[in-house]
């Protein structure tokens, strides 16, 4: 009862929120913008909360601290110092001047105005669409599996009600909505996190003790004292791992869409501090928490209360280490604070992702296809019709149980930062970068993406992986992780190689587009 009273009143304070806000969304700019006028504090909790999800808290930390132990905080520290803090650093100030000059609300409305071209806008707006559905799907697949273990609602129950909320707030307040739920989701996060790790730690006997036992549990290949050192059973992976989760904010287009509606400069460098604190306390706690999942779960089927071996498929269960090591350590009404915790930093991505989702289907297809046709209102309607779409579509992909959180989100997130980082990034500073270069990591990404996956679920790899393991590589592009990380450092390089080989559309008006950089334009 604890936990459904926790649950239910915080269900009922974000629908409040949306019905309040929702005077506010008068015009496209309000709705998916905010009105381009968002507060330091407001646009840092927005960054994170979009940022850290479910996936993060019952996926990757489930699943890289049960193979790497403590050595997983490292992916928590990268994400603060490469995903918050020099996203915000390189990218803030330069991303909120260069669209403002060019008045873009979304991404793909970003690469047709930069370099001249509507076929790139499309290219992108269905990148978008597609590629963001499996994200959201991990998501809710995340958010179901602690909501299966600690309130036994079935798990595709879990999933529509969490749609429904979630449709309820987003359509009625837009971006207004979104920046204060996630303001109140992240400060729940923040109290849910430290409450969760302090206990975790102290049910262990503390911090040296629980380092010490989980020293002396053998690592997935056989060995003792991988799991308690500082870079763990594989250093390798690991860097795969803090290169997609990390490097990756900088090319998706929920998150980058954070820096367009910051208010002014001054708001940016105050936010540059806030979201890298958060990210820390944040991510660095869940994959630290996730580092002792060996000492609360096991693979013994003898012991079928902490095993995690699939009876039906013999697979182990990555995404149900955390929710299995909550119900064994922590108290009645701290599992209700998690409840609610895992459901804020849930809603607050899935908001973030159908916003995206839907602003940029209605503003850089829908709107085009009818030549001005469409006004402020029906726009927004569209916007919110689309955001239902995407819900119901994400539900659907989600209902299959037995993917895995962590293989969802690097396909997702491999295909959109694969296509969108090195062009985005690079064509804040560089004259240089062509629209065929665009295009070349647009094609890149999202074919290799598909045949990966492809070859993935067909289970083509276990063959490969064997035969790599024989050659002297650092790692294998077999696990999705790897792909991904490799579609973002393959971009990075292929788009200047391209660019050095073509040529920009109009040379003036990339000029006129720079000068927005100009002391009086900044």
């Amino acid at each position: 009862m604890i936990r459904w009273l926790i649950l239910v009143l915080y269900l009922c304070l974000m629908v409040c929120i949306g019905l309040y806000c929702r005077k506010k969304t008068g015009s496209v700019n309000d709705f998916v913008l905010g009105g381009r006028s968002i507060g330091p504090w407001f646009s840092a909790f927005a960054f994170g909360t979009s940022y850290f999800s479910a996936v993060v808290f019952i996926g990757y930390a489930g699943q890289f601290g049960w193979k790497y132990g403590i050595s997983a905080s490292w992916i928590g520290l990268g994400n603060a110092l490469i995903g918050s803090l020099l996203a915000w650093l390189i990218l803030g100030r330069r991303t909120r001047t260069m669209t403002k000059f060019l008045d873009c609300a979304t991404m793909p409305e970003y690469f047709e105005k930069r370099y001249q071209s509507k076929a790139l806008k499309i290219a992108a707006s269905l990148i978008v669409f597609v590629f963001l559905i499996p994200y959201t799907a991990s998501v809710y697949n995340g958010l179901s599996r602690l909501f299966e273990s600690s309130l036994h609602v079935p798990y595709i129950y879990c999933i529509i009600i969490m749609a429904v909320f979630t449709a309820i707030y987003v359509i009625a307040g837009g971006f207004h909505a979104t920046a204060l739920n996630d303001f109140i989701q992240g400060i729940i996060m923040l109290i849910g996190i430290l409450a969760v790790v302090i206990t975790i730690v102290n049910y262990q006997g503390g911090l040296s003790s629980a380092v010490q036992k989980l020293a002396q549990i053998p690592d997935d290949a056989g060995n003792v004292g991988t799991l308690g050192s500082l870079f763990g059973p594989n250093p390798a992976d690991l860097f795969g791992v803090i290169v997609l989760t990390s490097l990756g904010t900088w090319g998706l287009p929920q998150m980058i869409q954070k820096f367009y509606s910051i208010s002014d400069d001054s708001a940016i460098k105050r936010g540059t501090i806030i979201s890298t604190v958060f990210a820390v306390i944040v991510s660095g706690g869940c994959y630290f928490l996730g580092g002792f999942g060996r000492l609360f779960c096991t693979t013994d089927a003898a012991d079928p209360s902490k095993s995690l071996i699939n009876v039906v498929n013999g697979k182990l269960e990555y995404d149900a280490i955390v929710p299995s090591m909550l119900e064994s350590a922590l108290p009645e009404f701290l599992i209700g604070l998690i409840v609610v915790l895992v459901l804020s930093a849930s809603m607050s991505t899935l908001s973030s992702l159908v916003l995206t989702s839907s602003s940029t289907l209605t503003l850089d297809l829908i709107k085009p296809a009818l030549k001005g046709k469409m006004n402020e209102k029906q726009q927004v309607l569209w916007i919110r019709i689309f955001i239902a779409v995407f819900l119901l579509v994400s539900v659907i992909m989600a209902a299959n149980k037995n993917a895995y959180i962590t293989t969802l989100m690097s396909i997702s997130w491999g295909a959109l930062s694969g296509s969108f980082l090195a062009p985005f990034l690079l064509g804040l500073f560089s004259k240089k970068i062509t629209p065929a270069a665009v295009w070349a990591c647009f094609g890149f990404a999202v074919c290799f993406t598909l045949v990966h996956t492809c070859l993935f679920m067909m289970g083509w790899f276990p063959e490969l992986t064997a035969k790599a393991a024989a050659l002297p590589l650092p790692f294998t592009i077999t696990s999705p992780l790897n792909a991904g990380a490799f579609c973002m450092l393959f971009g990075l390089v292929l788009c200047p190689v391209v660019s050095a080989f073509t040529k920009v559309k109009d040379e003036r008006d990339v000029e006129r587009i720079f000068t927005c950089y100009n002391g009086e334009n900044a």
